[in-house]
């Protein structure tokens, strides 16, 4: 059911990215828009590993590496925090008092060296312990709350590759309870030789750029980055006169409760995620002009992400485009949801479908229109962003237009 009580209706008015082509959506926007691939050799950082990946290059001042207290995760998500409140005062109460909830996996994991394993006791002795206290996942909500000054309720999440779009789905959650006026929502992770070798072992890697949705894929990239979304009520960005960037029209979360690693073949959990969020926006199938998709180029996330597709498109009169920008910059892991939000937005502003690199031959799919080749100029009204990560956690994020605020 479609609310109308300005209490009750989310609404994102602020956005910050750190991406590998820059700080900005605006810098991120450019960079899908031109096309090009961010993703390199793995042992241009790491040497002796063959894989491919896509640092972020540059990170202000103010987040540099000399504070052991704060990892790259933290850092990342500080960068991110502060986009998304440029055109806030920072004494503003409504900011000091939100909430903040950010996702990770990787957290401070970034910061230990595979070295530690051999001689831990030698290794505290060497980096101390602040680098040791920046490991917990919990740390990077923290961060920002540090950094920012904020007071209100913090919350960090942790659930695989959905935990980006889950922040931002309890974040909005928070603000229906009344627990704060206002929430930072999103998710940062860094590059870890940890999670890299962990991947490589499950044999998920690709060590060429990866092909979403491709029926010659091979496997992931491994990325990095952070997002964060403000969010809060259309009531409350009325009172203070505020630019509504998007609307949340609704959003959903499930578990496939199947495999620990794997998703489910057929792609149930994820197709009733869909079918929930577009329960709770009001909106029927053919009302969706756009899904960005969790596409991450594995042999069975992709086909199982086509299933769900195949469920719950079911009756629409025509394929619902889909598209994988984790062919730009690969899998962002934690922040992977949340940067995939911000494009999702940044779709529906710009009225442009960023295509997915590489894919030449689509997994076949009646449900979907593959978007390839050309970047797709189209009014974009409503759209999804759609994340499933390993255990089974399923999140999906449905976006509208921010005229549609006031229907």
């Amino acid at each position: 059911m479609r609310m109308t009580d300005p209490q009750r209706i989310i609404v994102v008015t602020g956005i910050g990215v750190v991406s590998p082509y820059g700080i900005g959506i605006a810098k991120l926007h450019d960079g899908l828009l031109s096309g090009k691939s961010c993703l390199g050799p793995a042992k241009d950082i790491y040497p002796g590993f063959e894989g491919t990946t896509a640092p972020v290059s540059e990170l202000p001042h103010f987040a540099s590496s000399s504070n052991a207290r704060y990892s790259r995760s933290d850092r990342l998500a500080m960068v991110a925090a502060q986009d998304a409140v440029a055109d806030l005062d920072q004494q503003q109460s409504s900011l000091r008092e939100s909430g903040i909830v950010m996702a990770s996996t990787v957290g401070g994991l970034s910061e230990f060296d595979p070295e530690i394993v051999k001689d831990p006791a030698a290794w505290y002795r060497h980096y101390g312990l602040a680098r040791a206290s920046s490991y917990s996942v919990a740390r990077v909500a923290a961060s920002v709350g540090e950094h920012l000054g904020i007071i209100g309720p913090t919350c960090a999440v942790s659930v695989a590759c959905a935990s980006g779009s889950m922040a931002i789905a309890l974040g909005a959650h928070m603000l229906l309870d009344g627990a704060a006026p206002m929430v930072l929502a999103g998710g940062s992770d860094a590059l870890c030789p940890f999670t890299m070798s962990g991947f490589n072992s499950l044999q998920s890697l690709d060590r060429e750029p990866c092909r979403p949705f491709d029926q010659n894929r091979k496997g992931l990239n491994i990325g990095e980055g952070a997002a964060v979304l403000v969010l809060e009520t259309l009531a409350g960005a009325r009172a203070r006169s505020a630019n509504v960037l998007a609307v949340l029209r609704g959003w959903a979360m499930t578990n496939d409760a199947s495999h620990p690693t794997a998703p489910q073949k057929q792609g149930i959990g994820l197709a009733q995620c869909i079918d929930r969020a577009m329960d709770m926006a009001g909106c029927g199938v053919d009302e969706i002009d756009y899904v960005n998709a969790h596409g991450t180029g594995t042999p069975l996330n992709d086909i199982a992400e086509a299933n769900a597709y195949e469920l719950a498109f079911r009756g629409r009169k025509r394929p619902v485009p889909v598209s994988s920008t984790k062919s730009y910059f690969g899998h962002c892991l934690g922040s992977a949801g949340s940067i995939e939000a911000a494009i999702t937005i940044s779709a529906i502003r710009s009225g442009v479908i960023y295509p997915t690199l590489r894919l030449t031959d689509p997994i076949e799919s009646t449900a979907v229109d593959w978007v390839r080749g050309e970047v797709r100029n189209q009014p974009v009204s409503m759209a999804m962003s759609a994340s499933a990560g390993f255990g089974g956690s399923n999140t999906v994020l449905l976006f509208g237009k921010s005229g549609r605020a006031s229907a």
